[in-house]
Parts: C-alpha cells; sequence; structure tokens
C-alpha cells in the first residue's frame, strides 16, 4: 500500500480540530485561541515530539511505521473504523480485528481520563496494562511501559518476586490460585497458538509454583472485595476495586477507592505526593 500524505494530513488536521483539552483530560488553561487541539498537545498524547507530528500534517517526513500510527490513533481517540482508516491512509494494513488488542475504545478512554484524581488503570485480558492514571502509576508501578512476557502481570507475578512487593503477603497465596485459574480460562477461550497458550506455555516452562497451580483445573475463581495493597511510602491501604468491562475489546477499567474516613482513605489522598 501507498501512503497518501494529502489524505493523512487532513484526516489528522480534522481530528484534532474536533477535539478539545477536556475531552482527553488536559486543562484547556487560558487565553485559547485553537478551536481544538494544539499540534503540542497532540505529540504529547501520541508520544512522540512536536516536529514529528507537524511534518505529518504538512504532508513530510518517512512513512510512519504502523507502531506510531498505533499510538496516533491511540492519542487521538479514534474508534476502530477510524483506525483502520487511518493504517490504510498512512500506507500499512489495518491490525486484525478481534477481541484484546492495545487500541482502547474512544469510550473507556473518556472515562479513564476524567479519574485524574483517582488510582485507575486499563488492563488487557492477560493482565497487561495499556493506560494508567498517575494515581494509578503511584499506587502499583508505573507497568504501561513494559514489552515482551514482562508486560502480562500474571507472568512477572510467577517469575518476578518484586512484582509482589506492593500486595499484602497473607494475600498472595490467592491472587496466584486466582491468576492460574485466569489463564486457564483464557487458554480454554482462545485456543492453541493464541497469546494466551504461548503465556501459559512460558509459565509452566519457568514456575513451579505455576504448574502446580495449572494441574488443579481451577477454574472461575472471581476476586476478593477488597484489595490488599502494601505502598512503599504510604504502607497498608485496603482498597475496593470497581472494574468497568468493554466486552467488545475485552480490556477492563480497574478503579480503586477506599471507605470514606478510613486509614486507607486518608492515606489515598497523599498518594498524589507519589504521582
Amino acid at each position: 500500500m501507498v501512503i497518501d500524505r494529502a489524505g493523512l494530513a487532513q484526516f489528522l488536521r480534522h481530528r484534532r480540530a474536533s477535539l478539545q483539552p477536556e475531552d482527553v483530560g488536559m486543562p484547556r488553561g487560558q487565553r485559547r485561541r485553537t478551536s481544538g487541539l494544539r499540534r503540542e498537545e497532540v505529540a504529547v498524547l501520541c508520544h512522540m515530539s512536536t516536529d514529528y507530528y507537524a511534518r505529518l500534517e504538512r504532508e513530510r517526513g518517512p512513512q510512519p511505521s504502523p507502531q506510531m500510527i498505533a499510538s496516533i490513533a491511540q492519542g487521538l481517540h479514534l474508534s476502530l473504523e477510524e483506525r483502520d482508516h487511518l493504517f490504510r491512509l498512512a500506507g500499512h494494513n489495518p491490525p486484525v480485528r478481534g477481541s484484546g488488542g492495545d487500541h482502547i475504545s474512544p469510550g473507556m478512554l473518556r472515562v479513564l481520563d476524567r479519574l485524574s484524581d483517582t488510582p485507575a488503570e486499563i488492563v488487557g485480558e492477560l493482565g497487561e496494562t495499556l493506560r494508567q492514571t498517575e494515581l494509578g502509576k503511584a499506587l502499583t508501578g508505573d507497568t504501561s511501559h513494559l514489552t515482551g512476557p514482562r508486560r502480562y502481570f500474571p507472568y512477572r507475578w510467577f517469575t518476578d518476586p518484586s512484582a509482589r512487593l506492593r500486595y499484602a503477603p497473607d494475600s498472595h497465596a490467592f491472587l496466584s490460585r486466582l491468576y492460574a485459574s485466569y489463564a486457564r480460562q483464557a487458554v480454554t477461550l482462545r485456543g492453541p497458538g493464541s497469546n494466551a497458550a504461548q503465556l501459559a506455555d512460558l509459565l509452566l516452562v519457568e514456575s513451579a509454583q505455576f504448574r502446580a497451580l495449572w494441574e488443579k483445573h481451577e477454574v472461575g475463581l472471581l476476586p476478593e472485595e477488597s484489595k490488599h495493597f502494601v505502598h512503599p511510602e504510604l504502607g497498608a491501604l485496603e482498597l475496593n476495586c470497581q472494574t468497568l468491562l468493554d466486552p467488545y475489546r475485552s480490556h477492563s477499567l480497574l478503579v480503586y477507592t477506599a471507605a470514606p474516613g478510613s486509614e486507607s482513605y486518608e492515606k489515598l489522598q497523599l498518594l498524589s505526593a507519589f504521582a
């Protein structure tokens, strides 16, 4: 496929003009003259330099890679149809559709953008972190940048002891059973050769605990109502985790809250200092 530079530039300019700062969780600021987002704001959302993004809007520069186009699609809060259109304009075949994948729906992103004062994160069905609020990073650690098997939380849980440090020790045994249960259900759902199956095969080789739990064939376990964290500065926190599921993408938005008046509630007010 050949890049359509003029079409790509026009589409990007139109999408940028149609978004307001509050639509993407950004402050509007004073003396704003731009009707939509500024180029530098879009660059921040897409994790690229302003100069690189500006060249795309001016029909210049090298052909963007599929990874760069995926980042732009997410940053501009595109729907799947708009994302696929953007890929074709850039001269690439769109990613194969289906449940899972890294592209978060605009609706779920809008909800996350409005949770700037709350620990929250969006995760995939295999426990990969797709997006976190700043307070979410402060609570559970910044994990959205991880690649390879380490991007999947169950892999880190069973292979890296440091992954368990932010969780109360007396909850480790149940969480291990829970993640093994999730893995078995995902493998059954997605089938041989899927990402779930590859992750399970990797864990069966690298973790004796996972092998033992896998052989028990436990499925259907549900998470406990309260999660017990151990923050490196704030200490123990008992939080409720509310989950919003996107059934079309198999993504979950996790929002962590504490009972008003509790010690954990007071500690959450201090969490922004570590964000």
